[in-house]
């Protein structure tokens, strides 16, 4: 597994290998719940803007699921869809080709220097937080991008407290996730071994909840999916006096 000086490269460079492996497997490790919890990110998107026209940016997009479902929403004027992996996001451009609101870019989520301080009203994150290699350095460009009062969602990976509940979704996490992507592969892959380990070092539900406060979050809030596996967080950018 790669250090932290070169997990950004890493990361890189095995997504655009998978790439068009990724949905696939998705769909398999979750048995297709990840659409449902992804639909809630729209749905949420949809709540904030409360019938306003707002600018999003879908960060670390990867084959733009969730970047879709943004940019079907009446409300969103300008959809923004960023990740680091080219072959992800010629997968996201494909997917966004007739979203006359959208653009699809390369960005790295730890120095967003494309983007302006305060030009974004709504941005989020899908599975992909746990594979920036500097989640302090994300959560202060996402707070830097984001207009005052705006919204941030992350979807990612959760801890579940109940140790037995634990013991039978690390069995299944650590164990028979990484032997689905063997299979859709067609052999043994490290990034398939990589994205269940990654969330080892990945922070649980209520230390993101107080690393994202301390970085300047407000009203910070997690709703758990499948009894922690997997998490939601919310944050918002205090709004200026």
């Amino acid at each position: 597994m790669p250090q932290k000086d070169s997990k950004a490269e890493f990361v890189r460079e095995n997504f655009n290998l998978i790439a068009g492996k990724y949905d696939l497997f998705n769909d398999l490790n979750t048995f297709g719940m990840h659409r449902l919890w992804k639909n809630k990110v729209a749905g949420l998107i949809s709540e904030f803007a409360n019938g306003r026209q707002i600018s999003c940016m879908d960060l670390c997009c990867g084959t733009g699921d969730i970047s879709l479902r943004i940019s079907n929403l009446r409300e969103v004027q300008e959809l923004r869809a960023v990740d680091f992996s080219e072959n992800m996001l010629d997968i996201a451009r494909s997917r966004l080709l007739k979203s006359s609101n959208s653009s699809v870019e390369q960005g790295d989520a730890t120095n967003l220097h494309q983007f302006p301080d305060a030009s974004i009203d709504a941005l989020t994150i899908g599975f992909g937080l746990r594979n920036v290699y500097d989640i302090n350095l994300a959560l202060k460009e996402i707070l830097r991008v984001l207009k005052p009062g705006g919204i941030f969602i992350n979807l990612d990976v959760g801890k579940v407290k109940i140790p037995i509940i634990n013991k039978i979704a690390d069995f299944y996490f650590f164990k028979i996730v990484p032997l689905m992507g063997y299979i859709i592969w067609g052999g043994k892959n490290e990034m398939f071994d990589y994205l269940p380990v990654s969330s080892l070092h990945y922070p649980d539900q209520d230390n993101l909840k107080r690393i994202m406060e301390e970085s300047g979050f407000q009203k910070v809030s997690y709703k758990n999916f499948v009894l922690g596996n997997v998490a939601l967080h919310i944050g918002y950018k205090t709004t200026e006096l």
